[in-house]
């Protein structure tokens, strides 16, 4: 599993998205345990960083633990936290807040020294907004009338979606978007792509030279660039190829992997070469809009990490790609799995 010139040996320290990239809801993605185990081997800093703000580090921790994955409650940040290391930064220990979410979000405000309220009548200062799965409408409702009296917003999050076993489910930022149907702001967000949830981390864990994991493009490879991080996007959960090709500037992976256990083996190192781009022996480009490959390699990501590169060069300049054709092209060369 492990090579002498490892990518994580450029790093200090690993922190890892959950939902996608180590557990798929109940169930840990193939290799994940015995990834974090061997990272933890050499030496590596571990972290576990999730937007999913309905549990506490603890509860999270003892999930980790029944998959078989080492980790204590400190090696644990969520959204709740960041989003009350937010309010209490701004409002002082004492400050009521109402509540939207569950356990995870109780036990971030208790943690920080703020007061927990569930109604607007008893005046909070702000509404902190996270996922819990038993949801009312109700607190929906009050939150609303405390925006609308002039109460600070701040969401855990704003994810669209969760990844779980069963496929992708309506997240946090579905119910957020509900709110802001009935007030005239928008929430302050303290998880990815938005910078408080990594900064929390990096400081809480110490880390000087950290690389962040995760599956999703818009709110964790973003997240990392907003936090000035490196990144490696896994195939394992939410985003997939045809995501990878069309992401934005500021979207764009440094590495790219099937799992986390990418970490524990040779980055793949892309470079420009005449109009195209060659990694481990394929190259790519992408001319008039249209993918061409060539040459061959034994690692099936090695077409799709040259791919992205041309098509975001491609796109860069200016010129449309043709992404379904593009899709179809590294199809037929095995590297779009």
């Amino acid at each position: 599993m492990t090579d002498a010139s490892a990518l994580v040996d450029a790093y200090d320290a690993a922190l890892f998205d959950l939902d996608g990239v180590v557990y798929l809801g109940p169930v840990a993605v193939p290799g994940a345990a015995e990834g974090i185990a061997e990272l933890r081997r050499r030496g590596c800093t571990v972290g576990f960083v999730t937007n999913n703000a309905a549990r506490s580090p603890r509860v999270v921790a003892e999930h980790l633990v029944e998959l078989g994955i080492e980790a204590a409650p400190a090696d644990v940040v969520t959204s709740a936290q960041a989003a009350a290391h937010v309010l209490s930064s701004r409002f002082g220990a004492g400050a009521k807040i109402l509540v939207v979410g569950g356990e995870g979000v109780l036990d971030a405000l208790a943690e920080a020294g703020l007061v927990a309220v569930r109604s607007a009548d008893d005046e909070p200062v702000a509404v902190i907004q996270g996922f819990g799965l038993e949801l009312a409408w109700q607190e929906l409702n009050e939150a609303a009338i405390a925006i609308n009296r002039g109460a600070v917003w701040v969401a855990t999050n704003d994810d669209p979606t969760r990844p779980t076993d069963r496929g992708l489910v309506p997240g946090n930022g579905a119910a957020v978007a509900a709110v802001g149907f009935a007030v005239s702001v928008t929430p302050e967000v303290a998880g990815k792509p938005y910078r408080p949830l990594l900064d929390d981390t990096v400081a809480r864990l110490e880390a000087t030279r950290p690389i962040f994991v995760g599956d999703r493009l818009d709110t964790d490879i973003a997240g990392a660039r907003n936090a000035g991080l490196d990144s490696l996007l896994v195939l394992s959960g939410s985003h997939g190829p045809a995501d990878l090709l069309g992401a934005p500037t500021g979207s764009r992976p440094d590495h790219l992997g099937h799992d986390l256990t990418a970490l524990l083996h040779p980055a793949r190192r892309a470079r420009a070469e005449g109009a195209g781009w060659l990694v481990d022996g394929v190259t790519a480009r992408v001319d008039q809009g249209r993918l061409t490959l060539g040459g061959t390699s034994a690692d099936s990501l090695a077409a799709l990490w040259a791919s992205a590169q041309a098509c975001w060069d491609a796109a860069d300049r200016g010129e449309p790609v043709d992404l379904e054709a593009a899709l179809a092209t590294l199809s037929d060369e095995g590297g779009a799995g």
